[in-house]
């Protein structure tokens, strides 16, 4: 008989284009869902005919509940290798195979760069007045050379990030809970004291942390208060390291000069959720990952774990 694979969250319908799925082809059915499937009800109706799921990054929850209600689910696979919202115990009762897929640090890199220039000098303000006939120049540039850049984790994405921050002439400090200072001199940047004291001597603040107990709303409205009236704050790491409530407060009363972020507590973000309109912020709808590279990476190497499992040899088992 054959099997149905369901592809979710191909917004872009991208899925069976940027990888060759046709050796699935007589064996597997693949149907990709562009439209999000909101909450575990909607889920559990829409996967129940279903034996195989091509799930993308964290954005879907599978709790033990939701695989009880799947029972015809037999693979689960993530984009990455880590995901912290699959219950893998529940997936092991229930005797579903969980994989993961390889996964690029260099699109997140690239995110970073781009949401903190367009913060910098403004371009969306300056791009959206010079093509609806706005006014020639209304911003202030803010200056990279010279100017210090805080980074909250110096991981594999981090010390990229710092990389570039180094070729643009900044000054570059990191802090994070068990950073030490050899692993600062091998990136070549400034161990800062404490989290305190990254916050208050940076121009720019990027988050680089994985979300767990001590990350959580390690960003609230105490901490933003540290910051330079002048700084900006970019997080495209995790929404809940940031206290969204808080950042919302810090943007409305002019706390900071601006922040931008490409994560959220709920996504996708509902239409008249407050952020959408916040001053002075650049936001996107978690690009972070998204590159066509990666892509052909992430479902590339989907095709191959359902073979191996078809084959009795699951590839890239998770956790």
């Amino acid at each position: 008989m054959r099997l149905r694979c369901a592809v979710l969250d191909d917004y872009q319908g991208v899925a069976t284009e940027v990888a060759d799925w046709s050796a699935l082809d007589g064996r597997v059915d693949v149907v990709a869902f562009r439209e999000h499937l909101d909450g575990e009800d909607a889920l559990a109706a829409a996967l129940a005919d279903f034996d195989i799921v091509v799930t993308l990054r964290e954005r879907v929850p599978f709790p033990a509940a939701l695989i009880a209600r799947l029972p015809r689910l037999k693979l689960l696979i993530a984009s990455g290798m880590r995901n912290s919202v699959i219950d893998y115990a529940a997936a092991q009762a229930h005797g579903v195979t969980v994989c993961g897929t390889a996964s690029s640090s260099t699109p997140p890199v690239e995110l970073t760069w781009a949401l903190l220039l367009g913060l910098a000098r403004g371009i969306v303000e300056e791009s959206g007045a010079l093509r609806s006939g706005g006014p020639w120049q209304s911003t202030l540039g803010a200056d990279l050379h010279g100017r210090r850049l805080g980074l909250l984790g110096l991981g594999k994405i981090g010390s990229r990030v710092a990389a570039v921050g180094l070729a643009f002439g900044m000054r570059v400090s990191a802090w994070s809970p068990h950073l030490t200072a050899e692993r600062a001199d091998e990136v070549g940047v400034d161990l800062a004291a404490s989290k305190e004291e990254l916050l208050a001597d940076s121009d720019f603040v990027s988050v680089h942390l994985a979300l767990g107990d001590r990350s959580r709303k390690l960003l609230g409205a105490p901490e933003l208060a540290l910051m330079k009236p002048t700084a900006y704050l970019v997080n495209t790491s995790r929404a809940a390291i940031v206290d969204q409530d808080a950042l919302l407060d810090a943007l409305r009363t002019g706390r900071i000069a601006g922040a931008a972020v490409d994560v959220y507590d709920t996504e996708p973000l509902p239409a008249d959720h407050p952020l959408r309109t916040a001053p002075n912020l650049l936001a996107t709808p978690h690009l972070g990952y998204v590159s066509r590279a990666n892509y052909r990476t992430y479902y590339g190497q989907a095709v191959e774990n359902i073979e191996a499992y078809l084959k009795g040899a699951p590839l890239r088992r998770l956790p």
